[in-house]
Order: structure tokens, then C-alpha cells, then sequence
């Protein structure tokens, strides 16, 4: 769980390569990706970022990072505020419909946003215009992990030994649908993957949860960092940052051998890969 229950259902986006979804790519090939960095990637963890914009870039793609385009505006519409969401979101809605081409986003919490509940947030407190903006943006926008999957990427010249764990965040897995793509990235960049126990739960960060109920949020973090202990992973490796750090801040208050890394970096740090 990578943010706490938005207010309401939304309206899902479709999906890449379904009715009415284009395929990564697909609508607008000659146009730059516009990477949207998220805002905590951008303040908290920003090499993955950069790791990120790297491995598109040799994916054959021009990269571009909108001015303006900070908080999707998550937070707030997690806790039930919309008019704060939208005041938040509005920035980035006007920076990112100012671009042309497929919208890719290193976190699958801020792509749910964006791509499913954009649309429900300016119904209720945006214009008639901001909404048609929203859906706009809605149809193009992209997880990391999602869009690279149809990507050709050069291919890795050694395996990564490292013992890892990949980590399923909630909202990419639950929302979007997201969980073959990333798993085959890291069968790509042969890496070590080790099978673990309860696979699809929940690290307890939720945002918001872990603030308003730390003890229950520390307990789900510990049932998850021993599962990947018991595999004997040295490396946690997942598409959104915010689980990432929650788990990594828990491992090392108990002492635990483990590294945090977004996909993103394992991707960049490949063996035989161009700088």
C-alpha cells in the first residue's frame, strides 16, 4: 500500500494496448518522452530519477523534464481534501498538458494518480477545461516499468549475483494491473531474483497510514523485511520510492543487511551498459 484509500473509485484509464489505450509509443513516436519525476524520487531519492532518464535514454528515447510539473497531489487526496489536491495538481495538470508525448513516471502511486484519479479529482473541483486536460494527460501517461517493457534495451552483458527481492507496491499491482513487466525487466538484467512468501503484501507505508497508525504500519513493514530475509536477499529492489524508504528506514532501525534500490538503478547500474 503505497498511499491510503483514495475518496471514491475513479475511472480507470486503459490500459497500454487495450480498446481505446495506445501502446507506449505508439501515438506519439516522434514526439520527446516527458519524464515526470515525482516529488519525492525528485527530493528524497533523485538518482533514481536520474537513473531512470538514463536507461530511456538508451532505450533510444529523448527525455525531457517539464518546468512546473512538481505533486501530482496525492496527499491530500488520499486524506480526503480535494480542493487541496487540485490546488496541488493543477501545477503539474497545466506543465504536463503543455508537452506532447507519452508521460513516463518512475512510481506506480503517482502514474495511479495521475492516470486514474486526475479525471475524478477535476470533476469535482477542477473546470470543464481542466477535465478534459485530465483525461488527456490520463491517455498518455506511463509507469517506468510499464513503458520499458516494450522497450528494446541493450542486453546485459553479465548477471547481477546479488541475492534480490523484487517488492510489489500496491497501487501498481492493484491499480494498474502492473506486475509482469517489472519481474521480466529483472529477468532481462539477469538478475538473481529470489522467490518470496506472501509476495503481494503490503510493506505498511499507505502514506498517511504509517502516521496515523505507526505500530500497525511497523508490524506489516516487519512481516515483509523478514519474508525477504528468509530468501537470503541482500537487495530489495521495487518501482515506487515511498515503499523503498519505508522499508529501508525499518531495516535500519532493526539492523538488517539489506539494500534499497528502484528498478530504475539496477537497470543503470547494468554490466556493459553505456554511461
Amino acid at each position: 500500500m503505497d498511499s491510503d484509500s483514495p475518496p471514491g473509485t475513479g475511472s480507470a484509464a486503459p490500459a497500454p494496448g487495450e480498446e481505446g489505450g495506445a501502446a507506449p509509443g505508439e501515438e506519439h513516436a516522434a514526439a520527446p518522452v516527458v519524464f515526470f519525476p515525482t516529488c519525492v524520487v525528485d527530493a528524497v531519492t533523485p538518482q533514481a530519477g536520474m537513473a531512470a532518464a538514463r536507461v530511456l535514454q538508451r532505450a533510444g528515447l529523448t527525455v525531457e523534464v517539464p518546468e512546473g510539473a512538481t505533486c501530482c497531489g496525492q496527499p491530500a487526496w488520499n486524506a480526503g481534501h480535494a480542493e487541496p489536491a487540485a490546488e496541488v495538481a493543477r501545477t503539474a495538470l497545466q506543465a504536463l498538458a503543455a508537452t506532447d508525448g507519452d508521460i513516463v513516471v518512475p512510481a506506480g502511486s503517482c502514474a495511479t494518480m495521475i492516470r486514474l484519479f486526475w479525471r475524478e479529482l477535476f470533476h469535482l473541483e477542477g473546470t470543464p477545461q481542466e477535465q478534459e486536460l485530465a483525461a488527456t494527460v490520463a491517455s498518455r501517461t506511463y509507469e517506468f516499468s510499464e513503458y520499458l517493457h516494450a522497450r528494446d534495451l541493450p542486453p546485459r552483458q553479465a548477471p547481477d549475483p546479488t541475492p534480490t527481492a523484487y517488492h510489489r507496491s500496491c497501487h501498481m499491482l492493484h491499480e494498474l494491473g502492473i506486475d509482469r513487466e517489472p519481474q521480466e525487466l529483472l529477468g532481462a538484467a539477469a538478475a538473481d531474483v529470489r522467490p518470496v512468501p506472501a509476495e503481494a503484501r503490503c510493506c505498511g507505508f499507505g502514506g498517511l497510514f504509517a502516521v496515523k497508525l505507526p505500530e500497525v504500519s511497523v508490524a506489516m513493514a516487519d512481516e515483509v523485511l523478514d519474508g525477504y530475509v528468509a530468501t537470503g536477499a541482500k537487495q530489495v529492489v521495487g518501482c515506487d520510492a515511498s515503499c523503498l524508504l519505508h522499508l529501508e528506514g525499518r531495516a535500519a532501525r532493526r539492523g538488517l543487511e539489506l539494500e534499497f534500490r528502484h528498478l530504475a538503478e539496477l537497470l543503470d547500474d547494468a554490466p556493459g551498459a553505456e554511461p
